[in-house]
């Protein structure tokens, strides 16, 4: 779906994303090592490379998996970069728009997005996607710079034997005066931390559930959202929006890569916690 496109996704969405996952032609396999892959790709209309990750799992099922990215109570407790999650308004039991908020490791800016994010479970094959759109009533905010998701997605598969196959899809602008480099070097890093954080949080996840709400999840009981209608008519830029500059707010002087403000640069993610 299109950036700021509002309308409940179909099958031909999840279809994309995992024709992505399963085609690696013109990809550049940029990390193996263990049960985790990732490729990059670059592309013809944006600076910023789409990442892949597949990674195999056979301690995790993939009903386990599939409640951990959706469950927005524990995901306080494993996403140690979320600063602030929550409803804006349910399109339909399948499709959603939200809020989320995250801190970057400083001197770089936090980042927000407003995002619809769709899902669907056909058993053996679990789908989650997001893109970015709009929300009058969510203006970009003061301290944050507002990101761009064009394509975030997962596949919780099941395995022979037990377990899961996870497959990771992102294609994201930070915005901001990160440049394309140092944004395409950093998520080559942050996508194998990622799935090694969600990995640990799994393990943790039927435990925490037991004495934490076990029977909420509105995910599989859509009887159980309380986030109000989404009035698709709201689902606009605000005028704030339209005059929004994303470089408003400056990360930290990085420029053009030099050997020297390469290193410290990258060190400053590869220091940062996930």
């Amino acid at each position: 779906m299109e950036v700021g496109a509002v309308r409940v996704a179909e099958d031909s969405d999840f279809s994309s994303l995992k024709d992505l996952l399963d085609c690696h032609t013109d990809w550049k396999l940029d990390y193996n090592k263990g049960p985790i892959k990732v490729w990059t790709k670059g592309l013809h209309n944006t600076n910023f490379k789409m990442i892949k990750v597949l990674a195999i799992f056979p301690e995790i099922s993939p009903e386990i998996m599939y409640d951990v990215l959706h469950d927005p109570e524990y995901r306080k407790i494993w996403d140690q970069h979320m600063i602030e999650s929550h409803d804006i308004g349910i399109l339909n039991p399948n499709n959603d728009v939200g809020y989320y908020s995250m801190s970057c490791p400083s001197p770089l800016a936090n980042r927000d997005f407003v995002l619809q994010r769709s899902w669907l479970d056909l058993g053996k094959e679990k789908y989650i996607l997001n893109h970015s759109v709009y929300h009058i009533n969510y203006p970009p905010k003061k301290g944050f710079i507002r990101a761009t998701s064009y394509l975030t997605g997962f596949l919780v598969r099941e395995i022979d034997g037990g377990g899961c196959n996870l497959g990771y899809i992102s294609q994201t602008d930070p915005r901001g005066t990160l440049p394309p480099w140092l944004v395409n070097k950093v998520t080559q890093i942050f996508g194998p931390k990622m799935v090694k954080s969600l990995q640990k949080a799994t393990l943790g996840y039927h435990e925490w559930k037991m004495i934490n709400k076990p029977h909420w999840k509105p995910w599989h009981f859509p009887e159980q959202m309380r986030a109000p209608r989404l009035d698709i008519t709201e689902c606009v830029m605000s005028a704030a929006e339209k005059k929004y500059k994303y470089n408003e707010e400056e990360d930290s002087k990085i420029g053009t890569p030099s050997p020297s403000r390469g290193r410290k640069s990258l060190k400053l993610f590869k220091s940062s916690k996930t």
